[in-house]
């Protein structure tokens, strides 16, 4: 009797709970029987009658009739088995969409979660909390995105947790992008922001967290700093596009919810495909993200777009951490420690004294810029990569 509740948790079971336990193999039929409180002959009486019945009502004894909505317990047994067998980390609404597609069960949603549920296989629902008032879509895709980075254990548990950094449209909810990093920061930020402007052009405002990367608080500080901006404020500043930030995760409502839809699901696909790294993680959502914006994205409300094609200069420039420093007398500007040999420039004799900006850039390379004029390009040990003094170019 130790592997059983207490009595007062024993009495209050349902009958439809412990037998649903017995079928799902989680206990046996005689501790079934030995929990309700019945002998093993009585309980092999309600087993015959779930075999010849069905598991759901039995008979209607009203009308001696059988009851419509049974469902056979063969097939009853073979949804919990499937679950705890092969979908064990599955959330109810995607284990309901395999029963379909995979396994050809057209059992109804409703009845998949509660006989999870009574079975012990899957937790209820918690009440939810305060109520709070939900923010409309924007009308047009390209108006608002949403940017977030989410830390989870997305190759299972036994895995260390990274993050999964995606861009979503507040109007369609579309995923633009999506790519795990070990942890969200400025560089790998800006590479999806970099992307969405490639790809679908430069849009109006971005919403955000309250991250580092994002606004600058000070210390002890309830709001932050809007005077200061960071890397990514400034970046976002040149293409014209307003940052937002919300003040609670409330506020980012749709894109926690859709956070929790891929953390419900992206690990168990993940799992299922057999990948173990994040670099096969990432080649995976190539495959996987369409098939989710198919699903999950909404139309919008308004015909048309709010994107704008990209037409100004480099996008490396742009995306990509500044830093302002001095040449020296000798031509060479020094930044992490390393020297940075300028080379003669045909529109100056001597780069001495020149204020310039130190572009480090995705890639891990390092571009000196006076004004518009590129003066070098170095890798990260400070080695020139292009000959400045004969290619020396503008940025448009």
């Amino acid at each position: 009797m130790g592997l059983y509740p207490a009595r007062s948790m024993e009495r209050a079971m349902k009958f439809q709970e412990v037998i649903l336990r017995a079928m799902s193999r989680q206990i046996t039929w005689t501790q079934a029987a030995e929990i309700l409180g019945m002998s093993d002959r009585n309980m092999r009486r309600y087993r015959n009658r779930l075999e010849k019945g069905g598991y759901d009502g039995l008979m209607d004894r009203r009308t001696q009739r059988p009851s419509p909505k049974r469902v056979p317990m063969a097939e009853a047994e073979a949804v919990l088995r499937l679950y705890r067998e092969q979908y064990f980390d599955f959330n109810v609404r995607h284990f309901h969409e395999k029963l379909r597609h995979e396994h050809s069960i057209s059992l109804s949603y409703t009845w998949v979660k509660n006989a999870l549920q009574e079975a012990g296989l899957v937790g209820r629902a918690k009440k939810r909390g305060r109520h709070h008032k939900r923010r409309p879509r924007r009308p047009l895709p390209g108006m608002m995105l949403h940017i977030d980075g989410s830390t989870h254990a997305w190759l299972g548990s036994e895995h260390e947790q990274f993050d999964l950094v995606t861009v979503m449209d507040d109007a369609t909810s579309e995923i633009y992008y999506a790519c795990f990093v070990d942890q969200e920061s400025t560089e790998s930020v800006m590479a999806a922001l970099r992307s969405v402007v490639e790809s679908q052009g430069v849009f109006c405002s971005l919403y955000s967290d309250r991250a580092s990367h994002f606004v600058f608080t000070p210390a002890g500080a309830t709001r932050p700093d809007r005077s200061v901006r960071t890397q990514v404020g400034r970046a976002l500043e040149q293409l014209g596009i307003e940052l937002i930030h919300a003040n609670s995760p409330q506020a980012r409502g749709r894109c926690e919810r859709s956070y929790g839809t891929l953390q419900g699901r992206l690990p168990q696909e993940l799992r299922l495909a057999g990948i173990h790294t994040i670099e096969q993680a990432n080649a995976f959502l190539g495959t996987y993200l369409p098939q989710h914006n198919e699903q999950f994205t909404v139309p919008a409300s308004e015909t048309g777009t709010a994107f704008v094609p990209y037409a100004g200069g480099e996008l490396d420039k742009v995306f990509s951490k500044h830093h302002e420093r001095v040449i020296g007398h000798d031509n060479t500007v020094t930044f992490a420690k390393v020297k940075l040999q300028i080379e003669r420039q045909t529109f100056r004799f001597s780069m001495a004294k020149c204020r310039v900006l130190i572009s480090e850039q995705l890639d891990g390379t390092i571009a000196v810029y006076y004004g518009p004029n590129l003066l070098g390009r170095y890798d990260a040990a400070g080695r020139p990569l292009i000959c400045s003094a004969s290619k020396s170019t503008r940025a448009a």
